[in-house]
């Protein structure tokens, strides 16, 4: 079974100026982040947009992935969808197209009333799939959903014997300790908040998912690098500064921000899709301007990214 170590980029769909997804430019973009000892690629998640994407797309973007990935680092899928018979078509498929793991959140609109019910809900998926790992993604920010989760450990192992894990994005670390060290730690716990890796490696913390690793991978590796040679300091420091990084992408309008900035280190891949809108040429010089008053480019060092030119203006437009 998979077992994830390290930085794992939340990847990015791309899409084309008139809302369609471009396939053709995710390859470029995966060898990208291999290059930067990226150690997987979680896709269709929140920041692949893939609760806007069509079935169809979501599966042509996985496969995609798997493709580029080749099998040099784990490809985990999202397979989380409202209909729950989708959502089995989505970790059928994940399957066929080689994906080492899938992932999902149950369907929250109307929410799940009880532990046994997401448990319920999740067992459908993972019998859809049963040959692969599967992780369950605890994101109670945007799910409102909100259950112990070394509880939905205990009971999930009974359920579905295909549980590999966790992709824990909540800030509360006693809780992701908790489920770190459950059965002496059998289950692989994906820690979900790129401003605080550091204070999960601190109570053993091995692996994260992340939007921000997409573009600024070096920042990370050195608050890992610093942390495991006994370097607390400077592991601080390298942390504040992703911090600050993200605080400043979340000022200037958040996924759409954090998107706009894979443009500006030569990842271009496109704007974001409706509702989320997507910032206009002026608003990227003007985000560029400001992550260069922060730093930002400096601190990457020595990086396998091309600098990209963006237009002065254009008339404002809304992507669909």
């Amino acid at each position: 079974m998979v077992k994830c170590s390290g930085l794992i980029a939340a990847v990015f769909t791309p899409f084309r100026e008139d809302g369609r997804v471009d396939l053709g430019r995710i390859s470029d973009i995966a060898e990208s982040l291999i290059q930067q000892d990226i150690k997987g690629f979680y896709v269709g998640g929140g920041t692949g947009e893939g609760a806007l994407l069509s079935c169809q797309e979501r599966m042509a973007v996985a496969e995609e992935y798997i493709k580029a990935a080749n099998k040099r680092v784990p490809v985990i899928v999202s397979v989380g969808h409202e209909s729950i018979e989708e959502a089995k078509v989505l970790a059928k498929h994940a399957f066929k197209a080689g994906a080492d793991a899938m992932a999902a959140v149950p369907p929250i609109y109307y929410g799940c009333v009880s532990i046994e019910a997401l448990v319920a809900t999740l067992k459908h998926i993972c019998d859809a799939a049963p040959e692969l790992p599967f992780y369950y993604y605890h994101i109670p920010r945007t799910t409102r959903i909100d259950f112990d989760t070394v509880e939905m450990l205990r009971l999930g192992e009974k359920q579905f014997p295909n549980l590999a894990g966790m992709k824990f994005s909540a800030h509360n670390l006693h809780d992701f300790q908790r489920c770190v060290n459950f059965q002496d730690g059998r289950y692989n716990i994906l820690f979900g908040s790129d401003e605080m890796l550091l204070a999960s490696m601190s109570v053993g913390g091995t692996s994260a998912v992340g939007t921000s690793y997409n573009f600024a991978a070096p920042i990370y590796q050195r608050v890992i690098n610093s942390f495991q040679q006994g370097d607390l300091e400077t592991a601080r420091q390298w942390q504040l500064k992703a911090v600050s990084i993200c605080r400043l992408l979340y000022d200037h309008g958040g996924l759409a921000a954090f998107k706009a900035a894979m443009k500006l280190v030569g990842m271009d891949c496109g704007p974001t899709r409706l509702p989320l809108v997507a910032l206009t040429n002026t608003q990227i010089l003007a985000l560029e301007k400001d992550m260069a008053k922060l730093g930002f480019f400096g601190w990457l060092g020595s990086r396998p990214y091309l600098k990209v030119e963006i237009p002065q203006s254009r008339p404002t437009k809304v992507n669909a």
